[in-house]
């Protein structure tokens, strides 16, 4: 029996021994597996190292600020918070001076009113159990620096912020289309939340305006501090690009003001007008109505109308179908045609607005009347379909203007049959944005030149102030003649100013704003036909004022109109027309024996107060000397600038003891320079003419000193110079 039992033993110790040769195998294999890879079980065994012994933390980049041409903010990143309550007691460490929530009755009842949350509710957020803190919902989020104060002056313990930032829009639905929205997205793999562009140029110049976030790496100790003279490696934030719009801030407030007068007393889908500057191209306002705020972002329709949203343009096409016929050598204004009615061949009825017509007319007097009739004879007799659709193309219709947007249409410009050539030479059956309608008309503001429109004036980099882009007047190519811009100017004046035409309702007392109407009908949505009814059509308008000096093109549309009316357009057209004179002094009145007239400055800075005051009277310029100095050291305008006789000069002395001048009556932008030239910051309360300032006239002026300008839209009675 003992020897049966030591053989048992044998095998048993035989068994252990290779037993533990194989574990020691497996071990051995393991360990050299974890030596040789890079990953384990899908596990990165550097970066898990790393990670248990140093910290990166990002550095994040601003994005950066969105500004009108002259200045003011339109959008900007600001501070916001989220609010925590703690209510693990565990963190209380002295109860003399509690770190989570101690009376939830009491915290509950005092958050309620301020953050507009019942008090029952706030109760449940409160009474969350084996959770070490809570949030408060939406209604938690996002809260200003005024609200924080509010809270932390309750002095309730257990209560913490969680900083972050918004984008925010402090004009609010100011030029919204253009400018677009930002908003925060948080990255559900880090949790890290940035605010990305989705609209308008925050989307479009996203890469410009983000910048690029940096780091910091070190090597951390069990608390997570850094550890004393261990290496760092350091990438700084590169803060994002202040972009600054050709917006003009007077004339976007002019062009919304319109729209909401219009609103009130008119019914409509949509209105949209757009001022550009008739030497550059440049975008000087733009708006379509109804509009959002950015930041609520209360939309209903996402797509900018300046360039996103196509749609037949009407009979302010026909300004560019008479110019093809005049650049191909075939347009005798003379020529006459029976007005009324037009037979195609295949027996088809084509109109004028009035179908009894004017009898015969010839085409000059065609285009003052708007007759479709004027166009098919002009085409059936002299033009063909290439010709047409040729110069259409030369003038940017059928391709993107690039005046980089987001989705800029192209709109559409076929036609092949002889109805549809009728039709697209009076707008009908094609399809244009007003962005194309603005590029096309600077050819008649430029002896035939056509410029690309532009919305940016430039790109700042807010760290350096360094300019890293700058937009100006981009010429495409030659379009027409001097003379097709003489006579299609011509056209345009006698559509609006000689009564009986149909650009009339558009004529001001100066005789001062051309143009040409449009009506368009709407084509039904199943593809068949137009809409009937005379509410169902597009009235539009494109002008240039003033006839005598052009400085502005201005191109506006509304769709249903009450019963067809043209009133809503024409009246807002009139009021922006009769602000901007007032505002820029851009009417050459002649009921007085001196027409105004517009001249480049001469530099009088270094000049003897007494020297420039002769020059200047003899060249009966109009001036205002600030200080008793005996030499000129600025001037406002500047060199170069160009002023007209009715304007004002304004030359600062090396007077010791300056005083604050007078600026009531003064245009907030004339106001705002002549100040800053006396080293006073400025603030502006709202837009147009100075009603009252903050520091009186004659005192003097300190270094520091912040002036707070309130204005108005019109000026007061006899304050305008």
């Amino acid at each position: 029996m003992k020897n049966k039992k030591k053989g048992n033993n044998v095998r048993y110790s035989k068994a252990i021994i290779i037993f533990s040769l194989l574990l020691f195998a497996l071990i051995a294999g393991r360990l050299v597996q974890l030596s040789l890879s890079k990953e384990v079980d899908g596990v990165n065994l550097k970066e898990l190292a790393s990670k248990r012994t140093t910290r990166t933390q990002v550095l994040s980049a601003k994005r950066g600020n969105i500004y009108s041409n002259d200045g003011e903010i339109l959008a900007q990143n600001v501070s916001a918070y989220k609010l925590i309550a703690y209510l693990d007691s565990k963190r209380t460490t002295n109860e003399k001076n509690p770190q989570h929530v101690v009376d939830k009755e009491k915290t509950a009842e005092a958050l309620a009113p301020i953050l507009g949350i019942e008090k029952d509710e706030i109760l449940k957020y409160l009474s969350k159990e084996n959770v070490y803190q809570t949030e408060f919902g939406v209604k938690g989020k996002n809260l200003s620096e005024l609200t924080k104060k509010q809270i932390e002056d309750l002095n309730l313990p257990g209560l913490g912020f969680i900083e972050s930032f918004k984008r925010y829009y402090p004009k609010g639905e100011f030029a919204s289309y253009t400018i677009g929205y930002a908003k925060a997205n948080t990255d559900e793999k880090t949790g890290k939340e940035t605010i990305t562009g989705e609209m308008g140029i925050e989307k479009s110049y996203e890469s410009v305006l983000k910048g690029e976030d940096g780091y910091i790496t070190y090597q951390k100790d069990l608390k997570g501090y850094q550890i004393p003279n261990t290496p760092v490696l350091k990438k700084d934030a590169t803060q994002g690009k202040d972009i600054y719009l050709t917006i003009e801030s007077n004339v976007q407030f002019f062009i919304e003001q319109a729209l909401k007068n219009v609103d009130a007393e008119y019914d409509f889908d949509w209105f949209h007008i757009t001022i550009a500057d008739a030497k550059t191209g440049a975008i000087l306002g733009t708006s379509t109505y109804p509009s959002f705020d950015p930041n609520t972002r209360n939309i209903t329709n996402y797509l900018d109308m300046m360039l996103a949203s196509p749609y037949e343009p009407g009979s302010t096409m026909k300004t560019f179908t008479y110019m093809a016929a005049m650049e191909n050598g075939v347009y005798d204004g003379t020529e006459t045609y029976t007005s009324g009615v037009y037979v195609t061949k295949d027996g088809t009825e084509i109109g004028d607005w009035n179908r009894n017509g004017w009898g015969v007319i010839n085409f000059d007097k065609g285009y003052a009347m708007s007759s479709n009739t004027a166009i098919i004879n002009m085409i059936e007799r002299h033009m063909d379909s290439m010709m047409l659709r040729q110069y259409f193309k030369k003038l940017g219709f059928g391709k993107k203007t690039g005046i980089n947007l987001p989705n800029e249409s192209t709109g559409k410009i076929d036609f092949k049959y002889e109805t549809e050539i009728y039709n697209a030479g009076f707008g009908q059956g094609i399809t244009t944005t007003p962005i194309q309608n603005i590029q096309a008309l600077t050819s008649l503001t430029n002896d035939g030149i056509m410029l690309k429109p532009y919305i940016v004036s430039k790109i700042v980099d807010p760290e350096t102030s360094e300019v890293i882009l700058e937009n100006k007047r981009n010429e495409t190519e030659r379009v027409a003649s001097t003379m097709t811009v003489q006579k299609m100017l011509q056209l345009m004046d006698d559509c609006v100013n000689i009564d009986g035409n149909t650009g009339t309702w558009y004529k001001l007392a100066s005789g001062e704003l051309i143009g040409k109407t449009g009506t368009s009908q709407i084509a039904s949505e199943n593809g068949s036909g137009y809409l009937a009814g005379k509410e169902n059509v597009i009235s539009s308008f494109s002008g240039i004022y003033p006839k005598s000096n052009p400085q502005y093109i201005i191109y506006a549309s509304v769709k249903k109109p009450t019963a067809g009316s043209t009133k809503p357009i024409s009246n807002a057209i009139k009021e922006i027309v009769n602000n901007l004179s007032k505002y820029y002094g851009t009417e050459e009145q002649t009921t007085s024996s001196t027409k105004v007239k517009d001249f480049k400055l001469d530099n009088y800075v270094n000049k003897k107060t007494e020297d420039a005051k002769t020059t200047l009277d003899a060249k009966q310029i109009k001036y205002t000397v600030i200080g008793n100095g005996t030499k000129i050291i600025k001037q406002y305008p500047e060199k170069n600038d160009t002023m007209t006789s009715t304007d004002t000069l304004y030359l600062i002395t090396n007077d010791t003891t300056l005083l604050v001048p007078n600026v009531v009556g003064l245009s907030s932008k004339t106001a705002k320079n002549l100040l800053q030239k006396l080293n006073i910051k400025v603030t502006l309360n709202g837009v147009g003419y100075v009603t009252e300032q903050s520091i009186p006239e004659g005192t003097n002026i300190t270094q520091g000193m912040d002036c707070l300008l309130y204005t108005s839209p019109s000026p007061r009675d006899g304050l305008l110079s």
